[in-house]
């Protein structure tokens, strides 16, 4: 009797030992990141927003952020993709724009160029890139860590940055859209060769049928009253001025016009599909992660503006796929079993010209037009061509080789430019790098200055635009990249497994993201997290 007793008291011991060892984590996490996205989009847009659509089932049932702030500068793609998910910042992780001049090249880089890997999926050079770059890991490396490599972490976007730098180093794969042929593509740095299933995706050809549907409204046109009239003088026109758009022009002969529609949401929202299917992701006891991004609102408000029809369409379509992404999500991998977190990389300005109309202050810059009217002075008084090299993120990079073989003094040259770009109208703040913690400046802006500065990729100066104006190359459309709300002000939402429901309007960052994720998922945070967790958004 004593020996079934004993007996039984260990086989309990140990069952219960095995139940408490039994982490609760969801099979799948997917974080989705929508390139552009201001957090005024949520609420701007929501009368019209599908009641089945993403953006309300997430803010009805899951966990809304809702003063989530950039902490750095320039709050470029980028930048903040690998922010998000290093909990990081450009001063740690080194990302410190879309690219950045390279002295040793003595050109601009990308964030992610990589000339030691080939192309998987393409015969072009679009898939020589790699993570190299981004100098500490990712909760997607820290996920591989803590399982000892046996959850999958897969990146996708139609921008190689978007794909590559939230899914780390240490990913199974990341992939990317080829404008040159409407391919998904990938490198050797991830894979010796395209899966199957990422052949058989390509070989339907799905972009030349979107192209033969073209782009029409999804509602009728008066249903779009948060929007200007369609076809503003300051708006791009890639397809012509007006709905409905015919693009089967562009079929079989031009797979770039795709990304500034919607419908490469559409496209990415089933590539990501197939990739949950095909590598099984969320199909085990060992967490995966899968990064989305949504390019195409990118491309689209910097061609028509943040207050287009062609924006708010982008938007309804979007809530629409996000949707279906969800229901997907519940039917596959199960309601209870993932967990899904949505937010942006950066935000975007108002067009100039829109502000102007309304009589509200804004403008452009044309930069270029700037630094070539100062190096022609400075080569009058100097006698070198092209000292500065490069006004690339807010900064100015100089010539040093050649400031040094002539023996000029360097910092007579950047007062110089200092007092030039002082002048210029719209200009705010221009400073030394070197200076950054000593003129006078808004300690909100300072912090984020300092955040962005990483020595070898940033320049010799810095400088700001007065609220309302942007760096322009063209009379059309708009861009992001300053410290303001419009730039800065992100959405954040939670939804699923161990996510509460309710709203928080305390002031949460972008790197507080990767530690939520890590606690959530009980995990090391990130190797150059600073973030804090957020509490309020986890069930205890």
């Amino acid at each position: 009797m004593n020996k079934i007793f004993s007996f039984a008291l260990a086989l309990l011991i140990s069952l219960n030992v095995a139940a408490q060892s039994s982490l609760d984590r969801p099979k799948l996490v997917v974080g989705i990141v929508v390139d552009q996205m201001r957090w005024d989009y949520l609420y701007r847009f929501y009368d019209l927003y599908d009641k089945d659509g993403g953006f309300k089932r997430m803010l009805d049932d899951g966990f809304t952020c809702e003063n989530t702030l950039i902490p750095y500068l320039p709050t470029y793609t980028a930048c903040g993709h690998s922010s998000i998910y290093t909990g990081s910042v450009p001063a740690i992780n080194g990302i410190t724009g879309n690219g950045w001049w390279d002295y040793n090249k003595m050109r601009i880089v990308t964030s992610v160029e990589d000339d030691a890997v080939n192309t998987k999926g393409s015969n072009t050079d679009h898939g020589q890139a790699s993570p190299k770059n981004l100098l500490s890991t990712t909760i997607g490396d820290e996920l591989r860590l803590a399982t000892n490599f046996k959850s999958k972490v897969i990146g996708i976007a139609l921008k190689d940055r978007a794909s590559i730098l939230p899914a780390g180093h240490s990913a199974n794969a990341a992939y990317w859209y080829d404008k040159s042929n409407g391919h998904w593509i990938s490198s050797s740095y991830y894979l010796k060769q395209l899966p199957e299933w990422v052949n058989n995706f390509n070989n339907q050809n799905l972009v030349d049928q979107y192209y033969k549907n073209g782009w029409k409204l999804l509602y009728a046109a008066d249903k779009y009253d948060q929007s200007t009239a369609d076809d503003e003088p300051y708006e791009g026109k890639p397809f012509g001025n007006s709905f409905p758009y015919d693009l089967s022009q562009y079929a079989g002969n031009d797979y770039s016009k795709i990304a500034t529609t919607p419908m490469a949401n559409e496209l990415t929202i089933q590539f990501a599909e197939a990739a949950i299917q095909n590598e099984q992701l969320g199909a085990d006891e060992n967490t995966d992660l899968l990064t989305v991004s949504f390019s195409s609102p990118d491309y689209v408000g910097h061609t028509f503006g943040p207050n287009s029809v062609e924006s708010e369409d982008d938007y309804l379509r979007l809530d629409k796929y996000i949707g279906s992404f969800l229901q997907f999500l519940d039917n596959y991998v199960g309601r209870n079993n993932y967990t899904v977190f949505l937010t942006a990389d950066h935000g975007a300005a108002h067009v100039p010209e829109f502000l102007r109309d309304n009589k509200l202050p804004g403008g452009r810059i044309f930069m270029m037009d700037v630094v070539d009217r100062m190096n022609k002075e400075l080569d009058r008084k100097y006698h070198i061509k092209d000292i500065i090299l490069s006004a690339f993120n807010f900064q100015i990079f100089l010539n040093h080789a050649e400031l040094d073989r002539k023996s000029i003094n360097t910092r007579e040259v950047i007062d110089w430019i200092i007092t030039y770009l002082k002048a210029e109208p719209g200009m705010y703040r221009v400073m030394a790098n070197s200076d950054m913690n000593t003129v006078p400046l808004n300690s909100t802006i300072r912090e984020m200055l300092n955040n962005g500065y990483y020595p070898k990729r940033c320049g010799d100066i810095a400088y700001l635009f007065d609220p309302g104006y942007i760096s322009a190359y063209s009379q059309h459309g708009t861009t992001h990249g300053m410290w303001n709300p419009y730039d800065a002000h992100i959405p954040l939402l939670w939804f699923g497994k161990g996510i509460k429901k309710g709203q928080t309007t305390r002031t949460t960052y972008m790197t507080d993201i990767a530690p939520t994720v890590a606690a959530m998922l009980k995990i090391q945070m990130p190797s150059g997290n600073v973030g804090h967790v957020i509490s309020e958004v986890l069930k205890k």
